[in-house]
């Protein structure tokens, strides 16, 4: 049965590409579509260079798995959240493989339906309650990574609305005001034009947050008008996310 080298790189592509955004559901992170297409695209190449001669002896354990972890990197980077990713991503490859293996005679069909049914179970079965669930935010130009908390019921007093709450440093970035100003949220309000004031209760602890209005707020590609808080202090420290959000934003 002939092998067509071009059919071959587009399967592994596809499959991989599968593979990539259902570890990211799988993880509760964004689908970073941007990042998975060139690691899938590099899953593609070394897919068709193990049937190549002279170079077959890529196919081997050793190297399957370097290019799965390398892979990893280019799709989830390289910070220490990424590599439980990297460990879900090299597992569900293990397990598309042993369903290959296990259907007889599936071939194309196989591969690519195995692939989808892995992703379909990510996507639709777990919701990202594996782990965390982040959220993709563009602020006013800025990127930032928000924690889907349905424990915050933080809300704006006037509307009732929910609060997003973002870290210290995008409040200096947004507002240009300094940490002393947000730690003391009266000078602030005097300083950043349409700004207000909005209470906040922890466990033992009430004080007041710098918040103001946008109106073009994307939150997973959704536009929406938000009322966002700024935190006096870095959110999220060591974690993937710079950002809060409650459960109904």
């Amino acid at each position: 049965m002939p092998v067509y080298l071009d059919v071959l790189v587009l399967i592994n592509f596809l499959v991989d590409l599968l593979l990539l955004l259902g570890t990211n559901r799988l993880a509760g992170h964004p689908p970073d579509i941007k990042r998975a297409l060139p690691a899938a695209a590099l899953g593609g190449i070394y897919g068709g260079a193990c049937v190549l001669p002279g170079i077959r002896f890529l196919s081997g354990t050793f190297w399957r798995i370097t290019v799965l972890a390398l892979m990893a990197v280019i799709a989830f980077g390289c910070r220490r959240d990424a590599v439980r990713r990297g460990i879900l991503f090299i597992l569900l490859s293990m397990a598309l493989g042993g369903v290959a293996m296990g259907m007889t005679g599936g071939g194309f069909w196989t591969l690519v339906l195995s692939a989808a049914a892995i992703c379909a179970m990510c996507l639709l079965g777990f919701r990202g309650k594996v782990g965390a669930e982040y959220v993709s935010v563009e602020l006013a130009g800025l990127h930032l990574t928000a924690l889907r908390d349905t424990g915050n019921s933080l809300t704006d007093p006037i509307t009732g609305q929910q609060v997003l709450v973002v870290s210290a440093s995008a409040g200096a970035a947004l507002l240009g005001v300094s940490a002393e100003e947000l730690r003391d949220p009266v000078r602030g309000v005097e300083k950043v034009a349409g700004a207000r004031l909005i209470p906040y209760h922890t466990v033992g602890n009430s004080a007041l947050l710098l918040a103001k209005r946008y109106e073009n707020v994307i939150i997973s590609g959704k536009s929406v008008r938000c009322l966002v808080a700024f935190a006096p202090e870095e959110i999220g420290q060591g974690k993937p996310y710079e950002a809060l959000m409650g459960g109904a934003l």
